[in-house]
């Protein structure tokens, strides 16, 4: 899609440069975006993130990027607060949201908007929670973390993709090697037992996803990149935790981080099932 007009309203795809400006938005909104995110969001779906303008001023934003021939995730749903109220967001909705075509769409809602997002036709899954704070130093790092790029990119691909409601094989490559990333995986017993990324943010360190087979390996990742993050500067992380593994909250609770808001996780038909049980936190909420 290049252009649709609604009124005033000039809604049309956007470029990396350009998002860029919207990654300031989810700042003002304290959604607390990672810096360098945004060349491995459109190595998934260039086509997928769109701008309104008005006059030729970009007042609003969406992306709803596709994954397979089944599967589409809307994210940075936004308008300048100026702009409020004048239709400007549902009409950039509308026009994204065709990009989606017939495929399932998800999302990470606020509950200020979940109901409308179900009077779009989304069904509320299950519910996230994001945690925040400093995880303590561990005596010494677990064993069999290593940094993922000595593990077989195909199964950490294979392993990515039980966790996630299609394949992603051009995020993760973007994912695991964008400056300023530091991606961890564990290997026991020569197996791939899970994986997880940290990232510099405009607060904590974002940590997602953390993909685990038990809560042991997930605990020995979550220690290994807060290690990371503070490498870089950061002391305390961030992680969305889905109450659907309810591990995730345990493990949380048992590091010390403090649960601070909440989304609900919004399908708008059926998706390709996950290992729900390994899944202690999302990747992001703008990406799924």
């Amino acid at each position: 899609m290049t252009s649709v007009s609604s009124g005033s309203l000039s809604v049309s795809s956007a470029t990396p440069e350009e998002w860029a400006l919207v990654r300031s938005w989810a700042a003002e909104e304290g959604w607390n975006p990672g810096l360098s995110d945004v060349p491995a969001f459109f190595a998934q779906d260039p086509a997928g993130f769109f701008l309104g303008r008005v006059d030729g001023e970009p007042v609003s934003a969406i992306s709803v990027v596709t994954y397979d021939d089944s599967y589409a995730f809307l994210g940075f749903y936004l308008v300048r607060p100026a702009f409020r109220g004048l239709g400007h967001g549902l009409a950039t909705w509308r026009a994204a949201l065709a990009h989606a075509g017939g495929r399932a769409v998800g999302l990470d809602g606020v509950p200020a908007q979940q109901d409308n997002y179900r009077r779009s036709g989304f069904a509320t899954a299950y519910r996230t929670a994001r945690y925040v704070g400093e995880v303590p130093a561990p005596d010494r790092p677990a064993a069999g973390v290593v940094a993922a790029g000595q593990v077989d990119r195909a199964a950490l691909a294979a392993y990515d993709g039980a966790c996630h409601h299609a394949d992603r094989p051009r995020f993760l490559d973007a994912w695991l090697t964008t400056p300023g990333h530091r991606a961890l995986a564990r290997v026991v017993d020569g197996r791939l037992t899970g994986y997880g990324v940290v990232r510099p943010a405009e607060d904590e360190a974002r940590v997602g996803p953390l993909f685990a087979d038990t809560p042991a390996d997930a605990a020995a990742l979550l220690d290994g990149l807060a290690a990371e993050a503070r490498e870089f500067g950061a002391a305390r992380i961030a992680v969305d935790m889905p109450e659907a593994n309810p591990a995730a909250a345990a493990l949380a609770g048992e590091r010390g981080l403090e649960p601070t808001f909440e989304t609900a996780r919004m399908y708008t038909g059926p998706v390709r099932p996950v290992a729900r049980e390994r899944v202690f936190g999302v990747t992001t909420l703008e990406l799924g």
